[in-house]
C-alpha cells in the first residue's frame, strides 16, 4: 500500500465500534501511510498513552478534521454506524470510497440504499448476514469483512483461572438491552441457581443509553418496569435481577472496562452465554471470549453464524422468528432463543466440564484465523482502484 489511505472510523476502548476503528487504523498503518480523520483524540478516547501518541502521528491535516467538504486524491475508508447507511464524514470524498457497515435492521429504507449508491464504490459489511440484507435491497458492490481479535491479548494461557476455582462461573457480556438477550440469560441462570449451589454469574452489561435499556420492557422472559432515566446502570441491573429471583450473592457485576482488561475476566469463567436476538457484526465480545479458549453457548443466527460451529461452541439452533417494532420504524425480523434449549445446554456444560475444555481449545484454534491484520488486508484490497 504505497499511497495514503484516509480513514474515518470511530475510536475508543470500551465499545465495539471504537475497538474496531482503533485496530483497523493501527493495522492499516503497518501496511502503508494512513491519514486519520477524527473529531476527538485524547486520553479519554484512547487510554493507552503509547497508542494515543502513535495515532496522533497519523492525524490528517487540520482542515479535514472540521467536517468541511473535501475531495482527496487518495482512497477513503469510512465507518457507517447507522442503518441510514450515511458515512461518518459525508463531505469527505476520495478517489475510491469504501464504507464499513454494521446494522440490525432487516428492512432498509429506499433512501438509505440511495445514500449507499451515492457515497460508496463498495460497501463492506461486518457479517455475511448484513451483506445478504444489502444485496436483497438491490446493492451489488457489497463485500463481507469480518472483525478481528488481538492474539497478543485474547489467547489461552496456562493456569488462566485465578478466581472462583470452586464455583461454576457463567459469563454474560454486551449492553443490557433486548437485542442482546440478557433477559434469556437471567431466566436461564435462575433455573441453574435453583439446581446448583456453586454457580456464579459474572455480568458485563453496562449500557449508557436509557432508550436501549427500555427495550427490555418487551421481554417475554423477565419482569422489567424499572425507571431508567437518571439511574445508575449497576443499581438498575441489580434491581432487575432481584425482581426476577436471582440471588444477589451469586452475581458479580462489572462496570465498563477497557477492552484489553476483559481477557482476564473471560479466563476466570467456565462458559459464556450469548443469547443475542440479532448481531450485525460477528459479536466482538463473543469472538474475544472464544479466542481465550473459553466455550460459548450462543444463538446460531445473524452475525454469529460467521464464527460458530458445532465443534467450537454450543450453538443454540432452536430459534423462533421474532418481529420487533420500535415506534414508526419498519419492523425488524430477529430471532429468539428457546429458554429450554439454553437451560439444557447450560446444564450440560455444568456436568461436562472436561468436554467443555475440548470445545474451548477448538474455539481458540478457530479464532486464530480472525485477526485485525487480516481485516486490514481485506480493506487494502477493496481500496485499490478497479479497472
Amino acid at each position: 500500500m504505497a499511497e495514503p489511505v484516509y480513514v474515518a472510523l470511530p475510536l475508543g476502548t470500551t465499545h465495539g465500534w471504537g475497538v474496531c476503528g482503533r485496530y483497523i487504523t493501527r493495522e492499516l498503518a503497518r501496511l502503508g501511510p494512513v491519514c486519520l480523520v477524527t473529531d476527538r483524540l485524547e486520553a479519554g478516547v484512547v487510554s493507552d498513552e503509547l497508542e494515543l501518541a502513535a495515532l496522533r502521528g497519523l492525524m490528517a491535516p487540520p482542515e479535514l478534521q472540521a467536517g468541511r467538504a473535501a475531495d482527496v486524491e487518495a482512497p477513503v475508508l469510512q465507518g457507517v454506524p447507522s442503518p441510514d447507511l450515511a458515512p461518518m464524514r459525508p463531505r469527505l470524498r476520495g478517489r475510491r470510497n469504501v464504507g464499513y457497515a454494521f446494522f440490525e435492521n432487516t428492512a432498509l429504507a429506499p433512501s438509505s440504499i440511495e445514500t449507499a449508491r451515492t457515497h460508496y464504490d463498495v460497501l463492506a459489511a461486518g457479517s455475511s448476514w448484513c451483506s445478504e440484507i444489502l444485496r436483497e435491497h438491490g446493492l451489488t458492490d457489497v463485500r463481507t469483512v469480518v472483525q478481528g481479535v488481538d492474539p497478543t491479548v485474547f489467547r489461552p494461557v496456562p493456569g488462566g483461572r485465578e478466581f472462583f476455582g470452586d464455583r461454576f462461573v457463567v459469563f454474560s457480556g454486551g449492553k443490557f438491552e433486548l437485542r442482546r438477550g440478557q433477559d434469556v440469560v437471567i431466566a436461564a441462570f435462575k433455573v441453574l441457581q435453583e439446581r446448583h449451589e456453586d454457580v456464579l454469574l459474572v455480568t458485563s452489561w453496562f449500557n449508557p443509553s436509557p432508550a436501549s435499556m427500555r427495550s427490555m420492557r418487551a421481554s417475554p422472559h423477565i419482569h422489567f418496569d424499572a425507571p431508567v432515566n437518571g439511574v445508575d446502570c449497576r443499581t438498575l441491573i441489580e434491581g432487575v435481577l432481584a425482581a426476577n429471583g436471582v440471588d444477589a450473592t451469586r452475581v458479580v457485576h462489572l462496570g465498563p472496562l477497557p477492552n484489553s482488561m476483559m481477557a482476564r475476566v473471560y479466563r476466570n469463567s467456565d462458559v459464556g452465554l450469548f443469547a443475542s436476538r440479532c448481531e450485525g457484526g460477528t459479536n466482538l465480545v463473543l469472538m474475544e471470549y472464544m479466542a481465550c479458549g473459553r466455550p460459548a453457548i450462543a444463538t446460531f443466527g445473524s452475525g454469529h453464524k460467521d464464527v460458530l460451529t458445532d465443534e467450537n461452541s454450543l450453538p443454540l439452533r432452536q430459534l423462533r422468528q421474532a418481529t420487533v417494532r420500535d415506534g414508526e420504524e419498519p419492523p425488524r425480523i430477529w430471532h429468539d432463543a428457546e429458554l429450554e434449549d439454553l437451560v439444557e445446554k447450560l446444564e450440560w456444560a455444568y456436568r461436562n466440564r472436561e468436554r467443555l475444555a475440548v470445545i474451548g481449545a477448538r474455539a481458540a484454534q478457530d479464532l486464530t484465523r480472525f485477526t485485525w491484520a487480516n481485516t486490514a488486508r481485506a480493506f487494502v484490497e477493496l481500496l485499490q482502484p478497479r479497472d
